[in-house]
């Protein structure tokens, strides 16, 4: 990783004063330089320096979260990630960020809860109770019975669900438990009170993170707000407030730039192509020396790159092709990125020994990035245990 200290900052003098220029930035170097940081312009040999720099793995599908390690690191073992979940306990799964599930380093389990707790509690919000049929008393009472009801045991969400309406006492409160996504677990998640274990055959277990995983402490909240933020640019910037309270899942734009503003001298203020962003200091340098990149990848579904890239750039994916990579119910298409610009979508099934990869480019792709996609979709293949049969369309 390029890393330059500038400590350069952007002061408001007295009358008269000109405050330096920002910056200006364009989104191919921006890109570049997001490749390198994210572990796509070459792969880490580290999966926990790659979880820990992304700021997590994305888990609603958990092979997503497999390949979007695979897709950064070398070597990566086809049971590496379960191995870290269930038997290292290196890694964590929960609710986290944006309410989704999250992969994360479970020595940083702390800094994740200590960051939501900034956050006004869901099951405070009027909206989420009445949408639940709750009131505020039950809820907190629910809340409460959960890391009550797993205190030296691991439980299916039936178990679970029973276990919280007896502690509780709350007539129907077992009902709402066991159905949905998870929704009303996810508040505890968000306190540290509940995590998930292995699964019993096709049914989902919790346990509680400090039991399951061992002693650990929040981190306190303006510490772990602090460091988010850090993260998040470090990776994911230039970003504006709103592309920040996107990503985290907070309810407004003005409390993302609270914590931006928080950073201080740590951040900086640029234009990029035309237009005003924050990111670290320290990084502004590295992003002017970076070079147009020529990277291929094949990222899978809901990457952290495709999470966290502005929708609304045609640098980075052209508006015709949004809705291919972006679909409807919050799902994010496989994607061919090409030099840190989303180029196209693609898929993948396993047939036997063999793994079909079809790739869909947008627009014309040049031999040297066939070939390399070609490369990738390899490499999956044998990740995955397998030869790869590739298809253009």
């Amino acid at each position: 990783m390029n890393e330059r200290t500038d400590n350069r900052t952007l002061p408001v003098g007295p009358p008269g004063h000109h405050a330096p220029a920002m910056p200006k930035l364009t989104w191919p170097k921006v890109l570049a330089w997001r490749l390198d940081r994210q572990f796509l312009a070459s792969r880490s040999r580290d999966p926990h320096a790659v979880v820990r720099n992304i700021t997590g793995l994305h888990a609603q599908v958990m092979s997503s979260a497999e390949l979007t390690l695979w897709a950064r690191v070398d070597d990566l073992a086809p049971d590496a990630v379960s191995r870290a979940l269930w038997e290292e306990k290196t890694l964590v799964k929960t609710w986290a960020q944006r309410g989704t599930l999250h992969l994360l380093n479970a020595d940083e389990l702390g800094l994740w809860v200590g960051a939501q707790s900034a956050l006004k509690p869901r099951h405070h919000v009027p909206a989420w109770l009445r949408y639940h049929g709750l009131d505020r008393e039950h809820a907190d009472a629910m809340l409460d019975a959960i890391p009550q009801a797993l205190d030296g045991q691991v439980l299916t969400r039936e178990a679970l669900a029973t276990e919280v309406a007896r502690i509780t006492g709350i007539g129907g409160l077992d009902d709402k438990l066991r159905g949905g996504f998870g929704d009303l677990l996810k508040p505890a998640a968000f306190r540290g009170d509940l995590c998930f274990a292995p699964n019993d055959g096709r049914n989902v277990r919790f346990a509680r993170p400090d039991q399951w995983l061992g002693p650990w402490e929040p981190v306190e909240q303006d510490e772990a707000v602090l460091e988010v933020c850090r993260r998040y640019l470090a990776a994911y910037g230039p970003a504006t407030r709103e592309a920040l309270q996107r990503w985290f899942g907070m309810s407004s734009s003005a409390q993302a730039g609270r914590w931006l503003k928080g950073l201080g001298n740590e951040a900086a203020t640029v234009t990029l192509d035309g237009e005003g962003a924050v990111m670290l200091a320290a990084d502004v340098d590295a992003v002017r020396e970076a070079k147009a990149s020529k990277t291929v990848r094949l990222l899978p579904a809901f990457d952290h790159y495709t999470v966290a890239a502005p929708r609304d750039r045609d640098a980075v994916l052209l508006e015709a092709h949004r809705a291919r990579v972006y679909r409807p119910q919050g799902w994010l298409s496989p994607v061919l990125l090409v030099g840190g610009v989303m180029a196209g979508v693609w898929a993948s099934e396993r047939k036997g020994d063999r793994l079909e990869v079809e790739i869909e480019p947008f627009d014309v792709v040049t031999k040297a990035v066939r070939a390399a996609a070609e490369k990738e979709a390899a490499g999956l293949a044998a990740f995955l245990g397998g030869e790869a049969d590739v298809r253009w369309v």
